[in-house]
């Protein structure tokens, strides 16, 4: 755990870092082109920052170890965190999807620069590379909060290309694709902000594992012949792991030690075959 909140606080650090340089060099250049597109690739770059800021306190937080108030720990502050994260992209999406509409209908023009399109090819170069290694950080430790940074790299770069496009058509003295290319961009950020939100929401409303696991589960039980029926099965999320409550029933005659022996087997098997199993509570009625 100490590894993977180790690698959630780099990838965290590392964001911060690049998209402040972008954010920089973006609204420069933006600003003195005056392009709508520029200008909302900057401001989602600065969404950038405050996503990978948040990544970091998150995985400050949610490293803290159990405690007697909190005894599962604190892992879903990944969840509370990675949600700040998905408002903060819609409500940047909300506001630059007006000033990319006010500059289509006042048809206001950008004044061409190559640096426009030096800047766009060095972002997406760069966001490519960033994009490579959380998508690798994030098949090694399954952190939501290194996924929504690695979706943020990914978008990043069909944004800025769909910003590179937008600038091309000034060379034609055509402005309006500027704006129709910012509010595009407005309402893609606005679309993942929304995904990333419910994604989170499932977990903090304690939604339980799906179908396919549970019945994996099932069969598991169903090989201990001592065990004659799985009475139900529950869930609790607690970071990006879950506690399994189970009820079963076996033969009243057993001794409690035997029961005993028998669910601590079950509850081991249950935790070394499934690496989303934090921990399994187990009740057993008599039949």
């Amino acid at each position: 755990m100490k590894e993977r909140d180790n690698a959630i606080k780099k990838v965290g650090v590392l964001g911060i870092t690049v998209n402040f340089l972008l954010l920089c060099v973006k609204l420069v250049v933006g600003l003195t082109s005056r392009s709508q597109a520029m200008i909302a690739d900057s401001i989602n770059s600065a969404g950038d920052i405050f996503a990978s800021l948040m990544s970091f306190i998150g995985a400050k937080v949610s490293s803290k170890p159990k405690d007697e108030e909190h005894p599962y720990g604190h892992g879903k502050a990944e969840y509370i965190f990675s949600e700040l994260i998905s408002i903060s992209m819609i409500i940047a999406a909300l506001v630059m999807l007006n000033n990319s509409i006010q500059s289509i209908i006042l048809n206001q023009k950008l004044d061409f620069s190559i640096w426009l399109i030096i800047v766009c090819v060095i972002t997406i170069l760069v966001k490519f590379c960033l994009y490579l290694y959380t998508r690798s950080q994030y098949r090694k430790y399954n952190s939501i909060l290194i996924k929504a940074s690695m979706e943020d790299h990914r978008n990043d770069m069909f944004v800025t290309l769909g910003t590179l496009i937008g600038i091309s058509f000034s060379l034609f003295n055509i402005y309006f694709i500027d704006g129709i290319v910012g509010s595009l961009i407005s309402i893609w950020i606005g679309f993942v902000g929304c995904k990333l939100f419910f994604e989170s929401y499932r977990v903090l409303i304690d939604t339980t594992l799906d179908k396919n696991e549970q019945e994996e589960i099932k069969a598991m039980i169903n090989k201990y012949p001592e065990i004659l029926h799985v009475d139900s099965i529950a869930t609790k999320p607690v970071g990006d792991r879950h506690i399994i409550i189970l009820k079963i029933s076996m033969d009243g005659k057993k001794t409690l030690s035997e029961c005993h022996k028998i669910s601590g087997k079950l509850k081991e098997d249950i935790i070394i075959k499934f690496e989303c199993v934090y921990d399994v509570v187990i009740h057993i009625n008599p039949h």
